[in-house]
């Protein structure tokens, strides 16, 4: 599997803010976010080869009780998937973030990690028409799978995690919520707006109309800790 960064820090986002864990940050994804935070693992994919022992070893050289599996999208590649079931029986509490398109896996989705952390693209995230490679047409044909969304909130553990740029996309993000409830039983109080931005000012900005609106939706808000306390860089 190719890893384009390893290393410990705190959780930024969601129900575990705060908690000390390892990133394993995998390279290669599937989608081509217009606003991606991380195109090292995307829009040019970067990284080292790396045996799945090798990722485990190191892993526990770092001594921390929680996984974060991130990307990119780490349910592409079955050698991450296989990798995150041995790492649960070792004992680690293991999430994964994805983004809800695809899930390479013979095995039951809740065998792989004890939160599925699901960040759905909205419609916003399509790169421009004339973007080389035709990104806008794949990535748009390939952002929505409500099928893998609902099997992977139906595992277990899971949250749902909404990145927030208009009022446009907030009115997108509550009709997909409505959708999926035809589906599966939904947890609001598992549903994070975050604002999109990797500058303090510009998520301020956002933050001040997004936070209100979540708590009128009865959803809640999402602030993204890791960029206060680090900066937009790698490896924190």
């Amino acid at each position: 599997m190719k890893i384009a960064e390893l290393y410990r820090s705190l959780q930024g986002e969601g129900l575990l803010a705060g908690t000390p864990s390892t990133f394993v940050r995998t390279s290669g994804c599937n989608l081509r976010c217009r606003w991606c935070d991380t195109p090292f693992t995307s829009w040019e994919p970067v990284g080292e080869e790396c045996s799945s022992s090798e990722v485990v070893r190191r892993i526990e050289s770092l001594g921390c009780s929680h996984v974060v599996v991130t990307g990119g999208e780490p349910l592409l590649f079955a050698d991450v998937t296989r990798t995150c079931r041995h790492l649960r029986a070792l004992g680690y509490h293991v999430t994964i973030e994805t983004a809800g398109t695809v899930l390479n896996s013979d095995a039951p989705a809740g065998e792989l990690a004890d939160l599925f952390s699901i960040s759905p693209k909205l419609a916003s995230s399509t790169p421009p028409a004339d973007t080389p490679g035709g990104w806008h047409g794949r990535h748009e044909a390939a952002r929505r799978r409500d099928d893998v969304v609902a099997r992977l909130m139906g595992a277990g553990d899971y949250q749902l995690k909404f990145v927030i740029d208009s009022e446009a996309d907030l009115a997108e993000a509550c009709s997909w919520l409505t959708s999926l409830e035809d589906q599966v039983h939904l947890d609001r109080s598992r549903v994070f707006l975050m604002p999109q931005g990797i500058d303090e000012a510009t998520l301020a900005t956002t933050a001040a109309w997004l936070e209100p609106a979540s708590t009128r939706e009865g959803l809640r808000f999402a602030p993204r800790h890791h960029l206060t306390w680090f900066g937009h860089t790698r490896g924190s």
